[in-house]
């Protein structure tokens, strides 16, 4: 079993320009779970860090960017809020691939932590060069 001191985490580095959503959504998320290393543990925080550039760019199949909405609630009556992914892409273009990633993390307080591991930027650029992320092919 893995103890939390123990692991050491790494930094990924993903280019989403021309990456299929899904497909890169699972990738993100088994190493943000740690999923890919032998020490996986599952009530304990095993995973890597990943950043995300051109997350503006990132490629959807079929008709998903006319079909697919976003939908919240405000909490009032007829507070129904819908969002199509061609609008979030203009708008706000990171919360294509938080989404999916946070739909396909565990719901629970080890998810919510997990997730804070993933960066996503809309343009090339990111501060995260100190780290030495290493690039991920798809």
């Amino acid at each position: 079993m893995a103890k939390k001191e123990e692991i050491v985490p790494k930094w990924y580095l993903f280019d989403a320009e021309g990456q299929v959503l899904g497909r890169m959504a699972t990738k993100i998320t088994n190493l943000l779970r740690g999923k890919e290393k032998a020490c996986f543990t599952p009530h304990v925080d095993t995973g890597d860090f990943v950043i995300v550039i051109n997350a503006e760019k990132v490629k959807l199949t079929g008709r998903k960017d006319d079909q697919k909405i976003y939908t919240r609630y405000t909490g009032y009556p007829g507070g129904l809020r819908v969002e199509p992914v061609a609008r979030m892409r203009t708008r706000h273009p990171t919360r294509i691939i938080e989404y999916a990633v946070a739909g396909m993390m565990p719901k629970s307080r080890l998810g919510r932590a997990m997730l804070k591991k993933l960066k996503v930027y809309a343009g090339p650029n990111h501060p995260h060069a100190a780290q030495g992320p290493v690039p991920v092919k798809l």
